[in-house]
């Protein structure tokens, strides 16, 4: 993969790693939830770690960390995991015809660092595989620029909420997990000045209006995010069509 030299010296590594830049935010965010989450849950750090490593999908190591904490058998997770993983058969259908002229052990290291976001944002920037050698290696400049920047960003990101779980109170549990949870969402949202806009007035309000009872700070805010955002969309500047 990246390792070899023409292929992190290939223009198109450079560009896989510009298209996938925008979405770090939100998979550094979700990383970060799921560092603090499994230290949370009660594994060591070294385990966290080596989940992190060694298992690489967010999504499957979200349901595991429930089960593994109630002693669930081994063969519940597991199948837990390969249920919560099942849409990579459909990405790895699609992507076969991308990757057969590999060799075998290249294609099982595309399919470990293939992510939901990194399927996302190959395909769309190449709709067809290439048919000659030129256009292969460009793709797979791409695609190795592409898991590099998730890899590099999924796997600090994590092992930064492992120290930081640490660090986080007990009594906090796993309630500050979510709170990150929910924090990978809103980074991976707030994609325009408008939405930048609306959680800087929805975070304000909310922290302004605190004292209130009943938490009606958040309808608060929520209301007044939405009230102004709509009121502002009017003049709001939209971005050109392309031509």
């Amino acid at each position: 993969m990246f390792f070899e030299r023409r292929i992190y010296r290939h223009p198109e590594f450079r560009q896989g790693i510009l298209a996938t830049a925008p979405v770090t935010p939100g998979t550094s965010a979700w990383g970060l939830m799921m560092g603090v989450a499994m230290v949370k849950s009660g594994m060591s750090a070294l385990e966290a770690g080596l989940m992190t490593v060694l298992v690489y999908a967010g999504s499957s190591q979200l349901a595991a960390i429930p089960l593994i904490v109630a002693s669930a058998p081994a063969w519940v997770i597991l199948a837990t995991a390969f249920c919560v993983n099942l849409r990579f058969v459909v990405f790895s259908l699609h992507m076969r015809p991308y990757l057969m002229h590999m060799p075998r052990w290249r294609r099982l290291v595309n399919g470990f660092l293939t992510a939901d976001l990194t399927y996302a944002i190959f395909t769309s920037r190449f709709t067809q595989p290439a048919q000659d050698a030129e256009g292969r290696l460009a793709q797979e400049a791409f695609l190795a620029g592409n898991y590099f920047l998730t890899w590099v960003t999924w796997v600090g990101a994590s092992l930064a909420g492992v120290f930081l779980g640490n660090l986080v109170p007990t009594g906090w549990g796993l309630g500050f997990a979510g709170i990150l949870c929910l924090l990978a969402i809103l980074c991976s949202l707030t994609t325009t000045p408008l939405r930048v806009l609306a959680a800087l007035i929805a975070g304000a309000v909310a922290i302004a209006a605190y004292s209130l009872p009943l938490k009606l700070n958040v309808v608060l805010a929520i209301g007044a995010a939405v009230l102004l955002c709509f009121r502002l969309e009017a003049g709001w500047p939209r971005p050109k069509e392309a031509p």
